[in-house]
């Protein structure tokens, strides 16, 4: 019998292919066009941290609140927001709330330094002895996050994925 003939045959054919082929069905980013644009560069950091066997989403929305009340309590607007996303708050976003800034990868990376100058300072990391060694990728590995988006909210959007 052809596969035509059996009527479940031909979805499930559909749906085998377009799993197997990495379809954008099933590896869609629902957050690409919402929070921010297809990403124009991807890369994968091999952290050298483990994950926190505490690390779960309260943890890491608690961390990006955190972080949220320590910009919003400066004299200044705000030039940046960062929240987790993800059915796990697994994916942490980083949007420029202002034209001109995150628009590069220069600038994301300059961002991403900044980031794990702060980070190094933290009590964790001096309890670990890993102040000159783990940067900011570490410690976002160490809360559970799976990937970092840098954006500018407009046209630009760079990927990191920890491993």
């Amino acid at each position: 019998m052809p596969l035509s003939r059996i009527p479940w045959a031909l979805p499930a054919v559909a749906v085998f292919l377009a799993f197997a082929a990495g379809s954008s069905a099933w590896a869609a980013d629902r957050h690409v066009g919402y929070y921010y644009p297809e990403p124009q560069s991807q890369e994968t950091y091999t952290a050298r941290s483990q994950t926190l066997d505490e690390a779960d989403r309260s943890l890491r929305i608690a961390f990006v609140t955190g972080i949220t009340n320590q910009i919003l309590a400066k004299q200044y607007a705000p030039t940046a927001a960062i929240f987790a996303k993800g059915e796990y708050g697994q994916k942490l976003i980083i949007t420029a709330l202002e034209d001109g800034r995150i628009d590069t990868i220069y600038r994301a990376r300059a961002i991403f330094a900044n980031l794990t100058a702060v980070s190094r300072v933290m009590p964790i990391f001096r309890e670990l002895g890993v102040q000159d060694w783990f940067t900011f990728f570490d410690l976002a590995k160490m809360l559970g996050f799976t990937q970092i988006t840098i954006t500018n909210g407009r046209e630009f959007a760079h990927q990191v994925f920890l491993e």
